[in-house]
């Protein structure tokens, strides 16, 4: 890549990993302990809360990844290994990237690894 994409891939980048943050750090209110007294709250508002608390879960365990995903491509980025499979070691496709600029393998390795 040349140096110009570089940086802009990169603000791109840092600019994701602060909103990823920014979300991470708003949500871990949305996944607190559900409280067990019934009296208070009815049963289907407690499961209604239940359900929430687990959506609520399993989106900041994919915020966690997106972050570890985007910290990696930064680290990429850092060491001129940017752009290339983690698989194959061959490029990704400059649209791929234009796509998810932390995607760490091509269309053909990310392909496999789905299937697995």
């Amino acid at each position: 890549m040349s140096e110009i994409d570089v940086k802009t891939t990169r603000n791109r980048l840092e600019k994701l990993l602060a909103e990823l943050t920014q979300a991470n750090n708003g949500a871990e209110q949305g996944s607190a302990i559900v409280d067990l007294d019934q009296s208070r709250v009815g049963r289907l508002s407690r499961m209604d809360a239940l359900q929430n608390q687990a959506i609520s879960q399993t989106a900041m365990i994919n915020r966690v990844q997106q972050i570890q995903q985007v910290k990696s491509a930064i680290k990429r980025i850092d060491t001129s290994e940017y752009g290339i499979c983690l698989d194959c070691e061959e490029p990704i496709n400059p649209r791929r990237l234009d796509h998810n600029p932390a995607a760490p393998l091509c269309i053909r390795c990310a392909a496999l690894a789905e299937k697995q």
